[in-house]
């Protein structure tokens, strides 16, 4: 059996010595070349004067773009809106249309040593700035007080009296379409509706008209101011139960007025369906309901006459009794 010599042993030590000494060695190496890549990616120094130029350019950009934004908007308000008779959708859309002006209106007015600074990021930063300032000073420049552009409406539809002793078994109110069942041929109906606007509900013209197969000519259940229709008024404030319920608010809480009449501002209009056609009971059918709604004055602008129409359907069908 071969025995290793003194030598040889010592020999073999050296070498496994050698390899161990060479693998760490380059551990470290590697060590201190990520040490050096590392240090390579630190922080830019901070240069205050560069900062400072930034902050000024940032500043000349905000404040050109919020005085673009309110001069587009006092044009838009006193000189080309009041050229149109209804709120176009080119009103709109030509300021948004005017957002691709904003980076050369920078490299226009402000000086080059700062619009040289602006990159993608501040156009669009800019560009929705402009948006942001034409909406706002709009907003306040169309609407109350110092003018109106929203039109009287209808408060929630039309609806009808509840009575218990009623020959009405069910209903649906669906896209102005009001259908009423009945188990009976004859019901004595009352119709209800209200005005609501933003300023001045009462002095806003209102005409109401109805029309069935059976009539020659329409019915004309209104047509004169708001509140000139005292009769129709105090027959709606007469009403103690609208059919189509009670409102309720964000919360679900009953708010203890009718949801024709939500809001303690509108004004109720009702007529007795029945006497108004000069019958005992109206005839079952549909009937068409016509109301346009027209209010002008000083503090309409910048149109001079806002005006809103729509009309209903009061289809009253018998069907068998529940």
């Amino acid at each position: 059996m071969w025995e290793l010599s003194p030598h040889e042993s010592e020999s073999m030590v050296d070498v496994d010595s050698a390899l161990r000494a060479s693998a760490y060695s380059g551990k470290r190496s590697r060590r201190g070349d990520n040490n050096k890549e590392a240090s390579k990616k630190g922080l830019e120094p901070f240069d205050p004067q560069v900062h400072a130029t930034k902050e000024v350019a940032d500043a000349y950009s905000m404040w050109l773009v919020i005085i673009y934004g309110t001069i587009i908007s006092i044009i838009m308000r006193y000189i080309f809106m009041p050229t149109q008779e209804t709120m176009e959708g080119i009103i709109w859309l030509l300021p948004v249309m005017l957002t691709a002006t904003v980076p050369s209106l920078h490299k226009i007015i402000i000086p080059k040593k700062y619009s040289e600074l602006y990159t993608r990021g501040n156009w669009f930063r800019s560009c929705f700035l402009f948006l942001f300032s034409w909406l706002a000073l709009s907003f306040l420049l169309l609407n109350p007080p110092l003018a109106d552009i929203a039109p009287p409406t209808l408060a929630s539809g039309i609806d009808i009296e509840y009575q218990d002793d009623s020959a009405v078994i069910g209903y649906s109110w669906d896209n102005d379409i009001y259908e009423i069942n009945l188990n009976e041929a004859e019901v004595d109906i009352v119709l209800g509706m209200a005005v609501r606007d933003n300023v001045d509900a009462e002095n806003a013209n209102v005409l109401v008209t109805l029309k069935h197969n059976s009539l020659n000519d329409e019915i004309v259940l209104a047509n004169g101011s708001v509140i000139e229709q005292t009769e129709a008024i105090n027959r709606f404030n007469s009403v103690e139960t609208w059919n189509r319920g009670e409102a309720t608010n964000i919360q679900k809480e009953y708010t203890g007025f009718p949801k024709v009449a939500s809001n303690i501002k509108d004004i109720g209009l009702a007529w007795n369906l029945a006497e108004e056609l000069d019958k005992d009971n109206i005839n079952l059918g549909e009937y068409e309901i016509f109301v346009q709604i027209v209010e002008n004055g000083d503090h309409v602008e910048p149109f001079g006459e806002n005006m809103w129409s729509k009309s209903f359907i009061l289809k009253i069908v018998q069907t068998e009794s529940l």
